[in-house]
């Protein structure tokens, strides 16, 4: 939250359109952004000057922020998703509330650097060992929302129900961490939970193998209750389909379906392996699909079918998942390069497209609908690409939009501001002064715990 009026003049800006020369961007006390003024060649006195590309602030749609801690150490030899689970339930089994905050706090300033602004924790390890629960339940979950905040960004905290192992299996070893039992319980614990100005809860489901058929509709209604969003990971593994399909004869967007739980305030996650009909379900009702491609690729799992998902009628957006990498414009032109390999035929996104997929629809999709757009009223979320970088260096002015999305990485972020607050200034974050000591420390802290 802004605890001054400031104003910024962006030596270029996307105003969700075409690219404006010299926009003076002021912001009020209470975070929002006031006035959007194009056509000042230099800056006024008093305004902080952004060289470079503003765009609105990016939105990080699916995180779990402890994965950060498998970075490159999972490269070694062949594998599929299965074996790379079994390295994640190592690291989910040595995390506790510091740890956590710890790594997460690093996480998130690293976000900040790449440009995202908003986050959306997918947050499943609730318990202690064994499925003991903390004396403050919630302490995982509010050590995430002290971590965000403590590295300046948004966060929708999505608490995730996990219940079962697989179709008819009870959770064992670390997997009892994440399991509260029942779908009531879960309830019972997440209502516990608070936001902030800078902090949603929503609720997600971590799939339909890990959450029982008919516990499913309780987890929809909760978030239907609250107004909150709702995420689920969706067909990732085609044994996920297979499993479903044995089990209820049904794949899992049919059975997702059967209990209320897709619309337009869900989303669901990677949706990479889909039948036709399981494409039209999802466009009919609207379901966003959250996307994310270098985890996709990193994992194995399959390139998703984005094009087709948005023409049936679902909104896009994506995230960074395992944190392979955390680059939302690497993401966003990921989605087009995909389906550039998939079908040998360019142009089935423009840049426009992907940036709006991963600004504004990102964050309508976090339960965050007045971010996303540099325009007043909305929140004063704005990120700025360099365009004097090896990477971006080259085309002209009109074309910087084209540069920012298909050839910028988030090294070329310069500055973030959230709610008015210049948290990235000049490359470097204002909050977590040594950003990757602290991924550094917090990693080898959680590797060296038992």
């Amino acid at each position: 939250m802004s605890l001054t009026e400031q104003t910024y003049w962006a030596e270029y800006a996307w105003l969700n359109g075409p690219v404006e020369p010299g926009v003076v961007i002021s912001t009020s006390r209470t975070g929002h952004i006031s006035s959007v003024a194009p056509g000042a060649a230099e800056p006024p006195v008093g305004c902080v000057p952004l060289r470079g590309l503003t765009l609105p602030g990016l939105a990080n749609v699916h995180s779990h922020a402890f994965h950060r801690a498998l970075r490159s150490a999972t490269q070694v030899g062949s594998g599929t998703f299965w074996t790379w689970r079994n390295a994640m339930y190592d690291i989910a089994s040595r995390l506790d509330p510091d740890l956590c905050h710890a790594l997460a706090r690093a996480v998130y300033a690293e976000m900040a650097l790449a440009g995202v602004t908003c986050v959306g924790e997918f947050h499943y390890v609730h318990h202690a060992a064994g499925g003991t629960r903390y004396g403050n339940q919630n302490a995982m979950g509010e050590a995430l929302i002290a971590a965000a905040a403590d590295a300046g960004i948004r966060m929708t905290l999505l608490d995730t129900c996990y219940l079962a192992a697989g179709f008819g299996r009870e959770p064992t070893g670390v997997q009892l961490r994440f399991s509260d039992g029942t779908a009531a319980r879960w309830a019972e614990r997440a209502d516990a939970l608070r936001g902030n100005g800078t902090t949603r809860i929503g609720a997600a489901i971590h799939s339909v193998r890990a959450v029982p058929a008919g516990e499913l509709a309780q987890v929809a209604a909760w978030a239907e209750e609250r107004g909150a969003p709702l995420h689920v990971h969706l067909s990732e593994q085609p044994k996920e389909n297979e499993d479903c399909l044995g089990a209820h004869g049904r794949t899992p967007a049919e059975l997702l379906a059967d209990h209320g739980v897709l619309g337009p305030r869900t989303t669901a996650v990677h949706a990479t392996h889909l039948t036709g009909e399981d494409i039209e379900l999802l466009g009919r009702s609207a379901t966003v699909v959250c996307l994310c491609p270098t985890t996709e690729r990193d994992l194995a799992d399959g390139i998703g079918p984005a094009a087709r998902l948005r023409a049936a009628g679902s909104p896009l957006c994506l995230g960074s998942d395992s944190h392979a990498v955390i680059d939302l414009l690497a993401e966003a032109r990921a989605l087009e390069l995909h389906e550039r390999l998939s079908t040998r035929v360019r142009g089935h996104f423009t840049a426009d497209q992907l940036l709006r997929f991963t600004a504004e629809d990102g964050h309508a999709a976090l339960g965050w609908p007045e971010a996303g757009r540099i325009e007043p009223g909305c929140l004063a979320d704005f990120t700025t690409v360099a365009l004097d970088s090896v990477r971006t260096a080259g085309p002209p002015p009109r074309m910087a939009l084209q540069a920012a999305v298909f050839a910028a990485t988030g090294a070329d972020v310069r500055h973030t501001v959230v709610g008015g607050r210049h948290i990235v200034r000049d490359g470097g974050h204002q909050l977590v002064p040594n950003v990757p000591a602290a991924l550094a420390e917090s990693v080898a802290a959680l590797r060296a715990a038992r």
